[in-house]
């Protein structure tokens, strides 16, 4: 046991209150006792305070977990952007090679579909499309 480890008995003045959610939670906290439960709640207040005068405690703590969650959600985002594009190109080349439009047809209809994607805020509806298409 180091000296920072070596603990040392206190009075303590708390509501009965107070005592009782010690009580109530330590075990959830998983602390072996309610001294281990008081003084990490000490720790982390005592850190939430230096936290709004500088960069100390939360700050940290918050930026490492969203970090974590981010870089999670941003490769899973990735994988499945990447699988979305494989299949759309393969669609891509099914529908090239058994159809008989020609490259100034098609960039009429691309520059057309990026007018509707803009005033659609990107909501196509394929029955909207069907419906332009046997118009013509």
């Amino acid at each position: 046991m180091t000296i920072k480890d070596e603990k040392k008995r206190y009075a303590l003045y708390v509501s009965e209150e107070t005592m009782q959610q010690a009580e109530d939670n330590y075990r959830a906290d998983n602390c072996r006792s309610r001294s281990e439960y008081i003084e990490k709640a000490i720790l982390f207040y005592t850190g939430y305070l230096h936290a709004r005068h500088a960069e100390y405690y939360l700050p940290r703590i918050l930026s490492s977990i969203w970090q974590g969650t981010f870089d999670v959600f941003g490769s899973r985002i990735g994988r499945l952007m990447f699988k979305q594009a494989v299949e759309e190109n393969i669609g891509n080349h099914i529908l090239a090679a058994d159809t008989d439009m020609d490259v100034e047809t098609y960039e009429k209809l691309r520059s057309r579909s990026i007018r509707e994607v803009k005033q659609t805020n990107g909501e196509i509806s394929f029955k909207d499309d069907l419906i332009f298409q046997k118009s013509l």
